[in-house]
């Protein structure tokens, strides 16, 4: 797994009214950019990143945070 999350982009969207279907209709991102966000299976690309930002007129820090992989594992078996 990678170690960005983007749970905070899918909040703003939300906040903002938008869904996804938006960012496709809008071609602001491709699918497989917003799968592999929604995943968090993949790498995006910081044109992505760039693109997202312009859209919804924030930073890069309001879309994705970075969490440890240990971080992730320790979480995981906490949660049994």
């Amino acid at each position: 797994m990678v170690p960005l999350r983007y749970d905070k982009m899918f909040q703003l969207l939300k906040e903002k009214g938008l869904k996804k279907y938006d960012l496709r209709k809008d071609k602001v991102i491709s699918m497989s950019a917003l799968e592999s966000m929604r995943t968090g299976k993949h790498y995006v690309d910081t044109r992505t990143i760039e693109y997202l930002c312009v859209y919804l007129h924030c930073q890069p820090g309001d879309l994705m945070e970075y969490v440890p992989e240990e971080q992730e594992t320790s979480k995981g078996a906490s949660e049994e």
